[in-house]
């Protein structure tokens, strides 16, 4: 089997260098990104022995063990050891809790565990912030929290054995100097290969061991999909089905000229308001969607001046959400993608390209927020922005505005005004674009979407 590189190795190990079995690991992410997998191959490759227990499909006498058997731990391990045939030593072996949301008590056991210091501990889960999977326990302090995504657009290039592209992309951004042509051909050749076939390391797998086929991951991204419909239908609370609507909208909601999503323009009758924040506040928080603030006021901070009045959702992988786009075919036809990679086909590809940057922009930690002007004398928003990044290292953070264009031929009026309106709190402003990179003209940077990852 193949298992992908995946940059949050490095962050693994850390943890158990300066851990030293003194707190677990929590890796929380959406379903499929790959989070058992790579764990997995960490247990592997740095103990010498690791038990995975899967709450998926755990045995009824290990989750009594949790119940009975936490009052004397040598009778915990050892029931550990007999039931998945595994020697335990003492600092040397793993004990995985995988899909730990599906049996919060061994996530409460944690701190026990833990304080006990004979063994390390990882937890993954899916949905681990949901308030119903966390409701009647108390969360470990003893419990460190890390999110993962999925691949992002330097692991898919190792993914495809373009190994060094990224590092010549980055010398080229640090240099402010364009590719040379024929590699910024390759580059964007790649950039569309993970718009179309996403993150999500079945689907790029599918793709690459049936002789790159987009028939084969496209069925995969349906299944995850499906999987997430499922998900979504196990809600407890009453806005499950304005989740549901949403998820399924969110190709229509990303369509549209103005991609934000008007509170009190959705149907929904008289609580609409708090009915949807918690719909959205549920796609965020199970990192199926990033979700995209409006911020009224960038010159005092983000963070500070949200509006909740209005927000944008992204799908937290594009390339799932190109496949719930199509969703009317059973599978997306292979001519379909192709016709796209070539630029021949005419569609929404600004859908496409928004939602990409957005994945990109997130999977470097940076939370999202956009920003509008509405003009009283016009009736309309005169000024909008795709994208606002803040600069946290200083003390007087700077922010940077980001366009995001999916044609060649556009226009930067609004980016113009924002600069003029703001140009003492900003510290650098782009425009993302399919050409090579352009050099500054009147404070703007025009990059490729590649550059996106030295953002």
């Amino acid at each position: 089997m193949i298992v992908f590189k995946r940059k949050i190795y490095k962050e693994f190990l850390n943890w158990k260098k300066e851990s030293k079995g003194s707190d677990s690991l929590l890796i929380e992410g959406a379903r499929r990104i790959g989070k058992s997998t790579i764990v997995e191959e960490f247990a592997k490759k740095e103990y010498k022995s690791y038990i995975l227990l899967d709450f998926n499909d755990c045995s009824e006498q290990v989750k009594d063990a949790f119940n009975t058997k936490l009052i004397n731990l040598d009778d915990f391990f050892s029931i550990l050891s007999y039931t998945y045939n595994i020697n335990l030593y003492p600092r040397k072996t793993l004990i995985i809790f995988d899909e730990v949301q599906q049996f919060p008590k061994a996530r409460q056991s944690i701190k026990k565990l833990v304080k006990d210091g004979r063994f390390d501990y990882i937890e993954t889960g899916s949905l681990i912030s949901i308030n119903e999977n966390v409701k009647d326990i108390t969360i470990p302090s003893e419990e460190k929290s890390i999110k993962m995504f999925p691949l992002d657009f330097e692991e898919f290039a190792w993914a495809m054995e373009k190994n060094n592209i990224c590092d010549y992309i980055r010398e080229c951004f640090k240099k402010q100097i364009p590719l040379e042509p024929s590699i910024h051909k390759e580059a964007m050749f790649l950039f569309k290969q993970y718009m179309l076939i996403g993150g999500m390391p079945q689907s790029i797998l599918d793709y690459i061991e049936h002789s790159f086929s987009f028939e084969y991951c496209d069925r995969r991204k349906r299944m995850i999909n499906d999987l997430y419909r499922k998900d979504i239908q196990k809600i407890k609370f009453i806005y499950r089905k304005k989740v549901e609507a949403v998820f399924n909208q969110i190709p229509s909601y990303l369509s549209k000229h103005e991609k934000r999503i008007v509170f009190s323009k959705v149907a929904g009758g008289i609580n609409t308001e708090d009915s949807y924040e918690n719909t959205f506040l549920w796609l965020s928080d199970s990192m199926i969607a990033n979700c995209c603030y409006k911020c009224n006021d960038p010159s005092v901070g983000l963070s500070m001046n949200i509006d909740d009045s209005a927000i944008k959702c992204y799908m937290a992988d594009t390339g799932l959400l190109f496949s719930l786009a199509f969703d009317e075919n059973k599978i997306a036809d292979e001519q379909l993608y192709k016709q796209i990679m070539n630029d021949k086909l005419s569609i929404n590809k600004g859908m496409l390209y928004e939602n990409i940057i957005a994945q990109m922009l997130s999977a470097n930690c940076h939370k999202l927020f956009f920003y509008t002007h509405f003009n009283k004398e016009k009736h309309r928003n005169d000024l909008e922005i795709d994208f606002l990044l803040s600069e946290s290292s200083s003390v007087d953070s700077k922010i940077i505005p980001i366009e995001v264009k999916s044609s060649k031929n556009y226009t930067k009026s609004s980016l113009d005004d924002f600069i003029v309106k703001y140009k003492d709190k900003i510290k650098s402003a782009y425009i993302i674009h399919p050409k090579n990179l352009l050099k500054k003209e009147n404070g703007i940077i025009a990059i490729p979407p590649y550059m996106t990852i030295c953002l």
